[in-house]
């Protein structure tokens, strides 16, 4: 089983594909509205504090990945610490047996030394193609690439070479895209006709979350998912905090087929409302901090409500409830359809000159905010509440017609 190989060079393979299907992660934002494909490449940068760390932990036991290598660069031992404590008692939902063994855990702390640093992600990339080619699915966590390129910056300091931007070597770009590089999904070398995939996600921690320093721009100008975290969210205790308006994901439309045959028709058709609706309520909040919700029309009110809904009963998700933590892609289309169903059923009470507070106060409002809690062995209850809200909603919308 020992195979000697430089780590900076990339394993061979036969033909690499074109990412099709979705890395489920159970994360609801990122599954519905940043989705991220086997064989993609994703970023993850925010500020100090906004949970890029608790993101990555929650993908590493999460993801639907064979193999998962964890890469500590420069990073506090706690953090390191923790996932060595947590991931030998979670269990893997595919096999029952510990998520720790199915795990590469690559250490390398911030007192650790800077030409270690620089060569742990490499390290971290070749393991993630070893296992590739015996037709795993990898994802690999690097957390984080500005550790490593800071790393970079020291050793070309060292070396006497010519520095670049804010003194990072001139070739960063290139090494950050060999590294993004080897990653996709590949047919492999050998006799048999097998592929196998390695997907990148490397968290990127600028220096006060200033997007616009070298690490960020460079990594932005090779990856295909973004996930921008912002402060204001993680302020708000609104985790994870991925800002969905910010954020995008360059795979979602080559992954139709995959949605329509696997998950349902309307699913695309559900995750585009959601992004509508959240664009339109970042639009009313300017008119709504100037002259107060009253100036609002009943038809903008309840565009401005379903948005909350979406924000604190679907995005919102508690990384330490057990059931909330992680969320099926037919869950999250059920509770999807909940919302947009809702959306529907009251803008046509609304329009029947239904009142919007009598709307407002339907009872399924309460059990949307619930749906999240439901088991995935209880979605049968899924129906019982989208048929108790069609009646509820038809109710007030006669009563509306009534008084007219």
């Amino acid at each position: 089983m020992l195979r000697k190989w430089p780590v900076r060079k990339g394993r061979p393979y036969l033909e690499k594909l074109s990412p099709n299907k979705p890395m489920v992660t159970g994360q609801r934002v990122i599954d519905t509205l940043v989705p991220i494909a086997k064989g993609g490449v994703a970023s993850v940068p925010g500020p100090f504090g906004s949970g890029k760390t608790v993101v990555q932990h929650q993908l590493a036991k999460w993801a639907d990945a064979d193999i998962i290598v964890y890469v500590g660069c420069g990073e506090r031992g706690n953090e390191m610490t923790d996932v060595l404590n947590e991931f030998p008692e979670l269990k893997d939902p595919k096999t029952g047996e510990p998520l720790m063994k199915r795990t590469v855990l690559i250490a390398n702390t911030s007192d650790m030394p800077v030409a270690a640093r620089e060569a742990s992600i490499y390290t971290g990339i070749t393991i993630a193609e070893y296992f590739r080619d015996m037709g795993y699915n990898v994802a690999i966590m690097a957390d984080s690439t500005s550790r490593w390129a800071e790393a970079l910056r020291e050793m070309s300091g060292r070396l006497e070479e010519m520095p670049g931007d804010e003194g990072y070597p001139a070739y960063l770009a290139s090494r950050l895209a060999e590294f993004y590089e080897r990653a996709g999904i590949v047919k492999l070398l050998g006799s048999e006709d097998r592929m196998g995939s390695v997907t990148a996600i490397g968290a990127v921690s600028p220096p006060g979350g200033d997007l616009s320093e070298p690490v960020a721009q460079a990594t932005l100008r090779i990856v295909k998912v973004f996930w921008g975290l912002s402060s204001a969210l993680a302020y708000k205790r609104h985790f994870p905090a991925i800002d969905w308006l910010i954020s995008y994901s360059l795979y979602a439309d080559k992954m139709k087929d995959w949605y329509d045959e696997t998950i349902g028709k309307d699913f695309l058709k559900y995750r585009q409302f959601v992004m509508t609706v959240l664009q339109e309520e970042a639009e009313l909040d300017e008119i709504v901090r100037l002259v107060g919700m009253d100036a609002l029309s009943s038809k903008d009110r309840l565009t401005m409500e379903t948005a909350k809904i979406i924000r604190e009963d679907y995005l919102h998700q508690n990384a330490f409830h057990e059931v909330d933590t992680y969320t099926s892609m037919q869950k999250q289309f059920m509770m999807l359809k909940l919302i947009y169903e809702f959306h529907r059923l009251a803008l046509e009470a609304v329009e029947a000159y239904a009142d919007l507070n009598d709307v407002l106060a339907c009872p399924c409002k309460e059990r949307i905010g619930r749906a999240k809690y439901i088991e995935e062995s209880e979605m049968s209850q899924f129906d019982s509440i989208l048929s108790e809200m069609k009646s509820e909603l038809k109710a007030v919308a006669e009563g509306g017609e009534e008084y007219v």
